[in-house]
C-alpha cells in the first residue's frame, strides 16, 4: 500500500499500471487524494489542486476515488495485523501503529514480523507496504518514511542517538515546513542541533510543543501503542465543479455534508460531539472557519444542518463564490476518551514498536 489509492487502481486496472496516476481532482477542479510513484516523479502530490497537477504531468491519468474498496482493502490489512497482535493503532486507511513485544505467533524479533506481515499483505492484496521498526512510536514513524516503495527500516536502541543526531529537523515527525523554518533561523538544522536548547528555552519558543521537541531529540518518547485512540475530530467536505453563489443552492449542498458526517459518526459506535465547524473555501482560495459549541451534543443530520446553516447565512461572502464546503464535529466525550487513556497506558508496558504506511 504504498501509494495506497492509486495503487489499489493500478492493481485493478492493469491499462494504469507504471503510469502517472491520480486518484480524484481532475483538471478542471477538484483536489488529489492520491498520487502514484510515477507521478511523484513530476512533483504531484496529495492535496495538490487538479489543474496544477496537470500542469507538471500533462500526460497525468485522472481516476475517480472508490473509497469503498479502500476501506475494504484496508479492513483485510488490518485482519493481517491482528493476527500478530491486538495492539494496532491505526492512524488512517493507510498507516498503522503496532506494539509487537509480546506477539500472537511467538516471534523473538519485531523484524521478523515486519517482514511477515509485508509477505502476507502483498500475497493477500497484491499490494506493498513500507514499515519501519524501533523501540518507539517517533522512531517507527520515521524508519517507514525511509526506503518507500516496499522497504523495511529499522532503528535498533543503540543506533538511536547517532540517528537522531544526525536526522534532518524537516524529517522529524510532527515538525511541519513552518515550524522547520523557524527552527531553522533559529540555527537548528539536525537532531544534535535541538539537542543543544534546553527544555526551558524550547517552551518559551514553541510553547507546549517544545516539551515534545525537546523529549524526541532526547529519545524519551512514552507514548504507547493506543488501539482504543479516540478521533478528537469528525467531518466531511465537497469540492464543487462550479463556484457556488446562490445561498440556497450552498444550504442544499450542506444538507448533503451533514447527512455524510451523521453516517460516520454512527458507522463509529454513535460517536457525537460539542462543537461544530464550518469550512468555507471562495473562489479566491481564501479559506474562513465559524464554530459553535453546545451545551449538549451533536449527534444527528438535523442537530448538524440547523447549526451549519445558522453559520453558513452568517458568512459575509462579499460577492465570492464558494468552491468548498465542509463541517466538522469535535469535542467527542473528553472525559471517557481521558479514562480510557489512562486505562490503556496503565496495561501496557512495551517497547518493540511498529508503523505500517502505506503511502
Amino acid at each position: 500500500m504504498d501509494a495506497f489509492y492509486a495503487s489499489v487502481e493500478q492493481r485493478d486496472n492493469p491499462e494504469l499500471r507504471g503510469k502517472p496516476v491520480a486518484v480524484g481532482g481532475g483538471e478542471q477542479r477538484g483536489v488529489v487524494a492520491a498520487a502514484s510513484y510515477e507521478a511523484r516523479k513530476f512533483g504531484v502530490h496529495s492535496a495538490m489542486s487538479g489543474r496544477m497537477a496537470a500542469r507538471k504531468c500533462p500526460e497525468l491519468i485522472f481516476v475517480r476515488p472508490r473509497f469503498d474498496i479502500y476501506k475494504e482493502v484496508s479492513a483485510q490489512i488490518r485482519q493481517i495485523f491482528h493476527s500478530y497482535t491486538d495492539l494496532v493503532e491505526p492512524l488512517s486507511l493507510d498507516e498503522a501503529y503496532l506494539d509487537v513485544t509480546e506477539n500472537k505467533k511467538g516471534i523473538a524479533s519485531a523484524t521478523e514480523v515486519a517482514e511477515r506481515i509485508r509477505a502476507e499483505i502483498f500475497e493477500q492484496t497484491g499490494l506493498t507496504a513500507s514499515a519501519g521498526v524501533s523501540m518507539n512510536k517517533f522512531l517507527a514513524k520515521v524508519a517507514s518514511d525511509i526506503h518507500k516503495p516496499n522497504g523495511l527500516t529499522v532503528i535498533r536502541p543503540e543506533q538511536a542517538a547517532e540517528f537522531i543526531d544526525r536526522l534532518p529537523i524537516e524529517k522529524f515527525y510532527g515538525i511541519g515546513r513552518v515550524t522547520a523554518a523557524k527552527m531553522k533561523s533559529l540555527g537548528i538544522f539536525s537532531g544534535k542541533d535541538l539537542k543543544k536548547w534546553s527544555f526551558e528555552d524550547l517552551v518559551a519558543r514553541f510553547g507546549k510543543a517544545g516539551a515534545h521537541y525537546y523529549n524526541i531529540a532526547w529519545n524519551r518518547s512514552s507514548r504507547r501503542v493506543n488501539p482504543n485512540r479516540i478521533r478528537k475530530s469528525l467531518g466531511a467536505e465537497r469540492t464543487f465543479p462550479y463556484d457556488l453563489k446562490d445561498v440556497n443552492v450552498m444550504v442544499e449542498k450542506l444538507e448533503e455534508i451533514a447527512e455524510e458526517v451523521a453516517r460516520r459518526m454512527d458507522s463509529r459506535k454513535k460517536v457525537s460531539g460539542r462543537t461544530l465547524t464550518l469550512k468555507v473555501k471562495f473562489s479566491n482560495f481564501q479559506r474562513i472557519t465559524r464554530s459553535k459549541t453546545i451545551d449538549g451534543m451533536f449527534e444527528t443530520a438535523e442537530q448538524l444542518m440547523t447549526t451549519g446553516e445558522q453559520l453558513l447565512r452568517g458568512v459575509d461572502f462579499g460577492g465570492r463564490g464558494v468552491r468548498l464546503l465542509g463541517l466538522t464535529v469535535s469535542g467527542f466525550g473528553e472525559k471517557e476518551a481521558e479514562e480510557k487513556k489512562e486505562k490503556v497506558e496503565r496495561s501496557e508496558q512495551k517497547n518493540a514498536q511498529m508503523v505500517f504506511d502505506f503511502q
